[in-house]
């Protein structure tokens, strides 16, 4: 069974000592590939930069920017059983990246922004027979109902949302508490715990075929 999983954040350079990320650890998408390399998933990590070791056992691919994350997780979900999209990818680039350090006085007050590809979207619509895509969202305002809207906007079979406007839990902690939202208007709260804990409840709601017994 392959399982492809991303994490952590990218970096969207503005030159070559300056760019736009956020605070993504990196901490649950790793806790995830872990977790499900141990119950014998072939697991493939898609990871942007992160300051952590890579999980034992598991293929770790290192990425960027979005659109190399994005290129890693088409090419690999081709073969995925389970694809789960953990990472915090940015949403923009700039427009223009300098090929040489921009001195302070030179930098612009306005940074001209581009979209970056919505590599979930891209995923649901691509999605095929038997396969299960788990999204994340993390919110800080009307939580249940900005994940429902992206669970059917992006074709996703579950979404896991947390609210990061709690600072004990989601980015850089080493604990989190989410709910995990069906397509099929499943609810299951997963209260807070250590993100490897919270990693095998969430695999058991989202993959039960396995048979997992999270604590």
């Amino acid at each position: 069974m392959n399982c492809l999983i991303s994490a952590g954040p990218t970096r969207e350079w503005i030159d070559p000592v300056r760019f736009i990320s956020n605070p993504s650890s990196g901490k649950m998408g790793y806790a995830l590939a872990q977790v499900a390399h141990n119950l014998g998933m072939d697991v493939t990590l898609v990871s942007g930069p992160v300051s952590i070791e890579p999980p034992s056992g598991v293929k770790t691919i290192s990425v960027e920017t979005a659109l190399e994350m994005k290129d890693a997780m088409l090419e690999f979900s081709e073969t995925a059983d389970l694809i789960i999209m953990c990472a915090a990818v940015c949403d923009h680039r700039p427009q223009k990246k300098c090929d040489h350090k921009v001195a302070k006085e030179n930098i612009p007050e306005t940074l001209l922004l581009q979209k970056n590809p919505d590599i979930l979207k891209i995923l649901g619509s691509q999605k095929k027979p038997g396969q299960i895509l788990v999204g994340f969202a993390a919110e800080t305002h009307d939580v249940l109902a900005s994940a429902k809207k992206k669970l059917i906007k992006k074709n996703l079979d579950w979404i896991v949302v947390n609210d990061v406007s709690n600072h004990e839990i989601g980015f850089m902690s080493d604990t989190n508490e989410v709910i995990v939202l069906g397509a099929s208007d499943e609810v299951e709260r997963i209260s807070l715990a250590d993100k490897s804990i919270i990693a095998k409840k969430i695999l058991h709601v989202v993959y039960p075929q396995w048979q997992i017994k999270a604590p």
